[in-house]
C-alpha cells in the first residue's frame, strides 16, 4: 500500500459499513467500498475481499439483512440494509469512537516537558 494510503484500523470498518448504509440506504458491496473511499478522498482503498468480510460478520450479528435485486448496469447483486439492531449499534459504535477520537485528540494536544 503506498506511504499516502492509510489501512482501515481493526474494527472501524464495521462502523464505516454501518453509517454508510444509514446514510444512503440498500447498497451492494462494490457501492460501500466506492462511497468510503469517496469519502474518504481515497485516503482509504478498500479491496472487495475485506468490505465482504464485514458483510459477512455484520450480517451474521443481524445488524444488517440482504436481499437480491439488480444493480446500476442491470446486473444481479445482493443489496445490504441496516436492521433496527444494526441501528443501535451504530448509535453505540459511534458514542464510543468520539469518546476515543476525543482522547487521542487530548494526548496530541498534551506539550512536551522540557
Amino acid at each position: 500500500m503506498p506511504e499516502d494510503k492509510s489501512e482501515v484500523l481493526q474494527g472501524t470498518l464495521d462502523l464505516m459499513v454501518l453509517k454508510t448504509l444509514e446514510a444512503l440506504g440498500p447498497l451492494h458491496g462494490y457501492g460501500i467500498a466506492r462511497r468510503i473511499e469517496q469519502i474518504s478522498e481515497d485516503l482509504f482503498r478498500l479491496n472487495e475481499g475485506t468490505v465482504y468480510a464485514s458483510l459477512l460478520r455484520l450480517s451474521q450479528k443481524g445488524w444488517i439483512s440482504s436481499k437480491w435485486g439488480a444493480s446500476e448496469n442491470n446486473r444481479k447483486a445482493r443489496f445490504y440494509s441496516l436492521t433496527k439492531a444494526g441501528r443501535k449499534q451504530l448509535s453505540h459504535e459511534t458514542a464510543n469512537w468520539e469518546r476515543v477520537a476525543s482522547v487521542i485528540g487530548r494526548l496530541l494536544q498534551v506539550a512536551p516537558q522540557r
